[in-house]
């Protein structure tokens, strides 16, 4: 697969909790550098690489993260807040323990809630699929699904484990036509890149493939 396209499908991310404004800097300027599909980074920073981008890459962010359980009314503050700070898509985590507890239509009702205040902006639903059965995952691929969210993300990169080909595989099988996947959380080389994307990955979230790409330059 030309590497072209596994940039392009790449959200560049950062979300560390000690990243300075010059580290977000850095990877704004790289994911421009190879056109990827936007930066993932803290809300804190949205309003600062927003301008500093000047909407050259769409700037992604991420709420309720990274252990999804703050209320729905803070959840869709954190969207409103940052889109207004100029944020064009917001990754936003599940309570998994709704899930646990089979309260399908509080977390569907969520997440159309935040798709609401989204509006026309690119709203993911990251699912934490490492702490799920395959049955919980299938039914969050039926519920993002039906709440009319854009994307199912497998993970937020801080729990146990991150994306794996099998869920990825499973979300393909069992999301509606319109619900895209995005694969996060331990992508570390293009080979992987490439697997995910060809199990229906259209989005990856990763830090490490930009990296990987200038580590090669330097050579």
């Amino acid at each position: 697969m030309d590497r072209k396209k596994i940039f392009s499908a790449v959200d560049h991310t950062l979300l560390l909790q000690e990243a300075t404004w010059e580290e977000i800097k850095q990877i704004c300027a790289d994911a421009c550098t190879y056109e990827t599909a936007s930066v993932c980074i803290p809300p804190s920073y949205v309003k600062r690489a927003s301008d500093y981008l000047a909407g050259r890459i769409p700037v992604c962010t991420v709420i309720g993260f990274p252990n999804g359980y703050q209320t729905t009314a803070v959840k869709v503050f954190e969207a409103q807040d940052a889109i207004a700070n100029g944020a064009a898509e917001i990754d936003m985590v599940i309570n998994i323990g709704d899930l646990k507890d089979r309260a399908y239509d509080r977390i569907e009702e969520e997440v159309r809630q935040i798709k609401a205040a989204c509006k026309e902006k690119v709203l993911k639903v990251i699912i934490e699929t490492c702490l799920l059965t395959d049955e919980e995952k299938i039914k969050m691929c039926e519920i993002v699904t039906s709440a009319g969210a854009d994307y199912i993300k497998t993970s937020t990169g801080f729990s146990i484990s991150g994306a794996t080909f099998e869920d990825v595989e499973l979300f393909s099988k069992h999301v509606g036509p319109k619900v895209k996947i995005k694969a996060a959380g331990g992508i570390s080389s293009f080979e992987d890149a490439e697997k995910f994307m060809e199990l229906g990955a259209s989005r990856l979230g990763t830090s490490r493939i930009v990296k990987l790409a200038k580590s090669e330059q330097s050579l």
